[in-house]
């Protein structure tokens, strides 16, 4: 399959640290493809890489084909993680301002920019000034200025930050559709469910080394099963006991709902009978496990220990 980023042995240094370790990647064209891992792993620094604000010391980057990536930059469309727009200038304006940075003429880039913004809800604030924005508006709106131009490769650097959850679907939706339209997105985030969601593929990235990438489907195959159980009731006296019983190897449990993994050779059914007289059972799903339970497994078997607030980071989305 032919890719849109390669990348060979990428590793970037500032003064003694590391903050990229050999990274190799192929990101296939036309997919959704999701740099994950906790704040702090290497992830913008990575993106920072491709988009040529930073070099890397080491490896070598193609981007839609070419080893140099600045050639091709009016083909890509990037949303840094630090967003802002010119407070005072209207709506529209800016987002044709952003297209015509990439190379359209002044009238495309007005009938385009017009036209995104009342597809995605914004016709009545084309002539309002950035600074009436909310927070919200104000990152769909950088989003469509980083789309205008229709860009091959586009790069969001933790597009749902900050986000809530009616502008959350909103960008759910455009990533989805940028996919439908042939383009490839490659998105970064700390938050694992939103990965799970919307990637084809994603890289996980832990204190600046790559821990694992591939589909969905085979980093979470590579773990097993894992039972999905929704409750009412005090559940983290119940799971720690069946823990010390033998019938659990381990649980994850986020307050009315739980992840559970039994322990080797103890049937779902024996978890199940020893949970409902003590708890009150809505949901027992036997699944896959979680992105989330894939990327705590991953770091402690490459025995690289978790500090606790990469474990709070990553199990936002959980909450």
């Amino acid at each position: 399959m032919e890719s849109a980023l390669v990348l060979d042995g990428l590793t970037k240094r500032f003064g003694d640290f590391v903050a990229v370790d050999d990274l190799s990647l192929r990101v296939p064209r036309g997919s959704i493809y999701g740099f994950i891992g906790p704040n702090g792993a290497g992830k913008t620094t990575t993106i920072r890489m491709v988009m040529s604000i930073f070099y890397p010391d080491q490896g070598t980057i193609t981007v839609l084909g070419d080893s140099n990536p600045e050639a091709v930059k009016d083909r890509l469309g990037y949303l840094p993680e630090e967003k802002g727009l010119y407070k005072t200038m209207k709506v529209h304006e800016i987002v044709s301002y952003f297209g015509q940075l990439k190379g359209l003429d002044r009238r495309t880039a007005d009938d385009r920019a017009r036209e995104l913004l009342v597809r995605y809800g914004l016709g009545d604030w084309l002539d309002k000034k950035c600074q009436a924005l909310s927070k919200g508006m104000g990152q769909k709106v950088q989003l469509l200025g980083t789309i205008l131009h229709g860009p091959e490769l586009v790069i969001l650097d933790e597009p749902f930050s900050g986000l809530d959850p009616v502008n959350m679907d909103v960008m759910r939706d455009t990533i989805l559709d940028m996919r439908k339209e042939g383009r490839t997105v490659i998105f970064s985030t700390h938050v694992m469910t939103q990965a799970e969601e919307i990637c084809d593929y994603v890289m996980m990235i832990h204190r600046s080394r790559k821990v694992l990438d591939g589909t969905i489907a085979q980093v979470k195959a590579q773990h097993g099963r894992g039972i999905r159980l929704a409750f009412d009731g005090d559940g983290s006296a119940v799971f720690d006991d069946l823990q010390r019983q033998g019938l659990l190897a381990s649980h994850r449990d986020h307050g009315r709902e739980a992840e559970l993994f039994p322990a080797a050779g103890v049937a779902d059914q024996q978890v199940l009978k020893a949970l409902v007289d003590r708890v009150v059972v809505r949901r027992f799903d036997v699944s896959e496990i979680s992105l989330h339970e894939v990327f705590v497994r991953t770091v402690k078997k490459a025995g690289q220990p978790i500090a606790e607030e990469e474990i709070e980071a990553a199990k936002e989305g959980l909450r």
